[in-house]
C-alpha cells in the first residue's frame, strides 16, 4: 500500500527507530526528506545521513540517530504538524517556540526548510512542517 505523507513516515521510522535504540534507519528518499535530515544533522538531533541512488527509482536515505553518552536518546520526540488534511501556515512573528525554544519547529518558506530561529532572523514565515525537541 502507497505511503500517503511520506513526511509523516520518515518521522515515524525515526521516533520507532529512536524507542528501541537501533543505530540506523533506512527509508525511501526524496529531495524534501535529504533537506530535512540535513537540518536535523546540522541542528545536532543525528550523527549523519547518506543516500543512495538519488534521482533513480530505488533511491535510499541511511540516517544513523544519535545518543547521549549515557545511552539517551537525543530525540525525544518528533511531530508532523502540517499535515496533507490541515496544512498550518505561520508569518515569521507568530512562528512557535518549541518547549520555550529548547526544541525546535521546521517551517518550509520560500527560502527553502529552516528553523523557527532561522525564519524569525530572515523575517521568513511559511509552513510549519514538524516540531522536534
Amino acid at each position: 500500500m502507497p505511503v500517503t505523507d511520506p513526511i509523516s513516515d520518515m518521522f515515524t521510522r525515526i521516533r520507532n527507530a529512536s524507542r528501541v535504540h537501533s543505530q540506523a534507519v533506512e527509508m525511501p528518499a526524496s529531495k524534501q526528506k535529504v533537506a530535512l535530515a540535513e537540518l536535523l544533522r546540522n541542528e545536532g538531533f543525528i550523527s549523519s545521513f547518506e543516500t543512495k541512488g538519488l534521482g533513480s527509482p530505488e533511491q535510499k536515505m541511511r540516517i544513523v540517530l544519535k545518543y547521549g553518552p549515557k545511552g539517551e536518546q537525543v530525540i525525544q520526540g518528533i511531530s508532523r504538524i502540517s499535515k496533507p488534511g490541515l496544512r498550518v501556515y505561520r508569518a515569521s512573528k507568530k512562528l512557535p517556540r518549541v518547549y520555550g525554544g529548547l526544541g525546535l519547529a521546521i517551517v518550509s518558506t520560500s527560502q527553502g526548510l529552516m528553523t523557527d530561529r532561522q525564519a524569525r532572523k530572515s523575517n521568513a514565515g511559511g509552513e510549519v512542517v514538524a516540531y522536534v525537541w
